[in-house]
């Protein structure tokens, strides 16, 4: 078997779910990160930034402006920066990864004295319970080893009251535009992405994990099982994302 064809059969099964995930997708995030925002906003064209702005409006800071905010699965901190940028936001902010190269990619992006970049993975969170004041997934949740654990985890590091925002790509529902999302997505970019990054099959996984990540309505169901309640969401440009909100419920205990 040719090399490509085992990085291809290792994405494969990362995407559903198998026992290489965790370090699968914290490899290839870890050798991404250089040129991961770059790809971003190119592959997306700059329509991310737009849907990360709609989900931060979702959190509700308003309701603890000075509070300890959790942006989780960071990144290279895209969404910890619009967060620290947005009117009225006084708190402070502690972007969680477990990949640490693309925490240090987003070095800069925000203040040391309004964020704080720690090295953790989303199933087992090293903070207190009731400790934030509302948490932010951003296209991350479905690279985690265990959606339903880092769903129990989210639920209890947040305060009584707190939300949880999770923005998640999703597959449109209309034929013609689920045709379009397909062709693009498994064809144009990982050609795209895998040229511009020098990664074979970090572009090839993407599709793959969107593929086998749950409906939205799945989805919802899972965090309510998780204890949130008020659950909701709402598609984005044509289905090709998607905003799930939950709330601990005041007096939640976990």
């Amino acid at each position: 078997m040719l090399a490509t064809d085992i990085d291809s059969a290792t994405a494969s099964a990362a995407a559903a779910g198998g026992a290489e995930k965790r370090a699968y997708v914290r490899q290839i995030f870890s050798e991404i990160a250089p040129r991961y925002d770059l790809l971003n906003h190119l592959l997306s064209l700059n329509i991310d930034k737009g849907w990360r702005r709609r989900a931060i409006a979702m959190l509700g800071i308003e309701r603890y402006p000075g509070g300890t905010w959790l942006d989780l699965c960071a990144g290279t901190l895209d969404v910890s920066a619009e967060l620290a940028r947005t009117k009225g936001f006084r708190g402070y902010i502690v972007g969680a990864d477990f990949a640490e190269p693309m925490l240090r990619a987003g070095a800069g992006k925000v203040s040391a004295g309004k964020l704080a970049p720690v090295a953790a993975d989303a199933v087992q969170l090293p903070f207190a319970s009731a400790s934030m004041s509302g948490a932010i997934v951003a296209f991350g949740i479905r690279n985690v080893a265990g959606l339903d654990h880092a769903l129990g985890e989210a639920y209890r590091v947040l305060m009584p009251g707190a939300r949880l925002v999770i923005l998640e790509f999703s597959t449109p529902r209309a034929p013609v535009m689920r045709g379009l999302y397909r062709f693009y997505f498994h064809h144009v970019l990982p050609a795209i992405g895998g040229l511009v990054s020098g990664h074979r099959t970090a572009y090839a996984y993407l599709p793959r994990s969107v593929a086998n990540f749950p409906t939205e309505e799945n989805l919802a169901a899972r965090i309510r099982a998780a204890g949130f309640t008020g659950v909701e969401w709402s598609r984005l440009t044509f289905g090709i994302a998607a905003i799930h909100v939950g709330e601990r419920p005041s007096g939640g205990a976990r």
